[in-house]
C-alpha cells in the first residue's frame, strides 16, 4: 500500500466549484482560486468533494473540472479527486473516466441514503479499492450519509492493499482515538471538520481536508502547521481567530458560506446551483465584516 502520510499531511483544501451567471463552470475563477490557495500555503488540493457541489454536476462536468484542476495546479501541489456515491458500480465507472493519472488518490465518501450495514460499507470500499488505479481514501461523514463507518470497519478496511487513509468527519473523538491507536503505521488519518481540526491534530491526526482553507488559506494552513509541529500555543491563537469563521461558513449550508466569503474577496462570483442558494443577507453581512477584520489581523499580528 502506498504511504500517503508524507504527501498528504497538513492542509488539503476541498475546492468549491465556481459558476458564472449562466450557471456554467467558471474556469477563470477556478484558476484564480487554485492560485489563491496554493499561494496561501495549502499542502494539497481536493477537487470534486461535496464542497464542490458534486451532486449537481454531470459526469462530463466532473471530468472537465478534474482535468482543468490538474492542469492549473501544474504539479505545484498534489491533487486528490473525489468520487463517491451510493451505487458502487457507478462510482467505479466514474473513477474509470476521471484523469487519475494526474492525482495521488481518490477520496470516496461512504454510501448515503441507503444506509448499508457495516459489511455493506466494507464490501463497497473493497470493490472500489480493487478497481481504482490509485490509492483510495475513505471519507466518513455520517451527518450527510446517515450511516457512520464504525472504527472496526475502518480498521478492517485499513488492511486492504489500496486503501491508504481516511478523512474523518464523524465528530466522535472516542472513535478517532481508537482508529489512531490501532491503525497501521502508514494509514493516513485527517480531519474532515474545520472546527475540530486543531484538537484532532493534537491527538495525532496528520492534518485536515478543509472548507475554510478556500477563503482563509494562510491563517488556516499556518494554524495546521503549528499544531503539527507541536506549537499548540500558536496554533490555538490562530484557531481562536477562526472560530467565528467556522460558524459563519456552515451556518446555513456548505458551500454557501465559503462562496460568499470568496465572492467578498473577489475570487469567484456568488452563484450556487439549486437546491442550494446563496447565504442569507443577515449572515452575509456578518461574514463580510469578519473577512475584512481577519485580513487586517493577519497582516498586522496573527502570522508574526
Amino acid at each position: 500500500m502506498a504511504n500517503l502520510i508524507p504527501t498528504l499531511s497538513g492542509t488539503g483544501v476541498a475546492l468549491v466549484t465556481p459558476f458564472n451567471s449562466r450557471m456554467e463552470i467558471d474556469e477563470p475563477a477556478l484558476a484564480r482560486l487554485i492560485d489563491f490557495v496554493i499561494e496561501g500555503g495549502v499542502e494539497y488540493i481536493v477537487t470534486l468533494g461535496t464542497t464542490g457541489e458534486t451532486p449537481v454536476l454531470s459526469r462530463e462536468e466532473k471530468v472537465r473540472i478534474a482535468r482543468f484542476t490538474i492542469h492549473a495546479v501544474n504539479n505545484r501541489v498534489p491533487v486528490v479527486i473525489g468520487a463517491g456515491g451510493s451505487d458502487t458500480s457507478e462510482v467505479i465507472r466514474e473513477i474509470e473516466e476521471l484523469p487519475t493519472h494526474g492525482a495521488v488518490a481518490i477520496l470516496s465518501s461512504s454510501p448515503y441514503y441507503s444506509k448499508p450495514s457495516q459489511e455493506g460499507i466494507y464490501q463497497h470500499y473493497k470493490a472500489i479499492a480493487t478497481a481504482s488505479p490509485i490509492p483510495v481514501l475513505l471519507y466518513n461523514v455520517p451527518s450527510r450519509t446517515a450511516r457512520n463507518v464504525d472504527a472496526d470497519t475502518i480498521l478492517r478496511l485499513a488492511q486492504l492493499p489500496n486503501i491508504a487513509g481516511i478523512k474523518e468527519a464523524g465528530g466522535d473523538m472516542a472513535q478517532c482515538a481508537l482508529v489512531l491507536r490501532d491503525r497501521p503505521s502508514d494509514f493516513l488519518v485527517v480531519s474532515g471538520d474545520d472546527a475540530l481540526a486543531f484538537p484532532q491534530i493534537a491527538t495525532g491526526m496528520h492534518g485536515v481536508i478543509s472548507v475554510a482553507a478556500n477563503s482563509f488559506p494562510t491563517v488556516f494552513s499556518t494554524m495546521v502547521r503549528a499544531a503539527l509541529a507541536g506549537d499548540l500555543k500558536r496554533a490555538k491563537k490562530l484557531n481562536d481567530s477562526l472560530l467565528d469563521a467556522y460558524h459563519l461558513l456552515f451556518v446555513e449550508n456548505n458551500p454557501a458560506g465559503v462562496k460568499a466569503a470568496l465572492s467578498e474577496l473577489g475570487i469567484i462570483y456568488n452563484y450556487l446551483r439549486l437546491p442550494l442558494v446563496p447565504l442569507s443577507n443577515q449572515y452575509a453581512e456578518k461574514l463580510r465584516a469578519y473577512t475584512k477584520n481577519l485580513i487586517h489581523l493577519t497582516a498586522e499580528t496573527m502570522l508574526n
